[in-house]
């Protein structure tokens, strides 16, 4: 899959997307502080190998930054204007490890618990997918989790993404032994998402990343 953007569509790519209750914009040096509290929440962090210490929040975000600076696109923080300065990240991103769907991009999101259960995370998201679909003119964009990760799932099928179980795979970056090692891989094609026929294409949902 051709994971660059369309240069056809492609302008100049916007600093922020909004939507209805949310801005998704760059991080912020006072985005810090929450950002690592979020990262050191076990509840948070129950689907990834170990929470983050503040020393490696922060070297996370740099490399959100430099991520947008390669690609034009990254993780954006997340703010709800009038009730919050940040509740988390959403955004896409060229996934970094080598597997049967690699080179692709992929979207994701990480929410500070007292955020959970608002519909945040696919509100924004759906935002993110309008966006590499529209302006970065990408033909695919997947979202992998853990199996057990329920609420991510939810999530992922509420946009309208759909598994195929023979896409699941063992995470490279994790040891044959790693308890986590296993993933469920989620797909949605632009064709299936312009028109908004997302049982179409042959990776129909096969049942039921975090926080809603």
């Amino acid at each position: 899959m051709d994971i660059r953007p369309d240069p056809r569509t492609l302008s100049v790519p916007p600093a922020s997307l909004r939507t209805q209750r949310l801005v998704l914009r760059p991080f912020r040096a006072d985005d810090l502080a929450p950002f690592a509290a979020l990262n050191a929440d076990p509840e948070v962090m129950r689907h990834f190998p170990e929470t983050l210490s503040r020393a490696a929040s922060d070297a996370l975000v740099d490399r959100i930054m430099a991520h947008y600076d390669r690609h034009g696109f990254t993780f954006w923080a997340v703010e709800a204007p009038g009730t919050a300065p940040f509740v988390g990240m959403v955004g896409l991103l060229v996934t970094a490890f080598e597997a049967h769907f690699t080179p692709c991009v992929e979207v994701g999101w990480r929410l500070a618990r007292p955020w959970w259960g608002r519909g945040y995370a696919t509100e924004a998201a759906r935002a993110c997918l309008s966006f590499g679909f529209g302006t970065l003119g990408l033909a695919e964009i997947v979202a992998l989790t853990r199996p057990d990760n329920l609420a991510s799932r939810a999530v992922m099928e509420r946009l309208g993404m759909g598994r195929d179980p023979a896409d699941d795979f063992d995470h490279p970056r994790l040891g044959p032994d790693h308890p986590m090692r296993r993933h469920v891989l989620y797909r949605l094609r632009a064709e299936d998402h312009r028109a908004g026929d997302h049982r179409a294409g042959g990776h129909r949902a096969a049942g039921p990343a975090a926080g809603g």
